[in-house]
């Protein structure tokens, strides 16, 4: 029932946040030597939600480690100005989705209501 009410956007909002944690986790360790950078490809973790998988086996299917422009010598392959920018991005795509359940919550509550 919640994927008629909701649509896509409670997974998306998972694998949003999901997202958002490997990025954070990223971020925290830039300065740990031989720590490598992961992301996970949200549109292909969307569309294998979309094919029937569940969000979790997509959200590990669609990760992977990120290949960095300019590697550094210890090893590290976190890119903060990059880490920063996918963080940013990220985000705006979870709001989007929030505010879109968010919506869909008031107006089935003023349904509710009989407003």
């Amino acid at each position: 029932m919640a994927d008629a009410l909701f649509g896509v956007h409670g997974d998306a909002l998972t694998l949003r946040s999901r997202r958002l944690e490997m990025i954070a986790s990223n971020i925290a360790n830039a300065a740990t030597p031989h720590y490598r950078a992961r992301d996970m490809d949200f549109d292909a973790a969307m569309a294998a939600v979309g094919h029937g998988t569940a969000v979790d086996a997509a959200a590990r299917g669609a990760s992977g480690w990120r290949t960095p422009l300019s590697p550094s010598i210890d090893g590290n392959t976190v890119e903060l100005p990059v880490e920063q920018t996918l963080f940013a991005e990220n985000a705006v795509g979870y709001r989007t989705s929030l505010a879109f359940l968010e919506g869909r919550v008031a107006t089935i509550s003023r349904a509710l209501k009989g407003e």
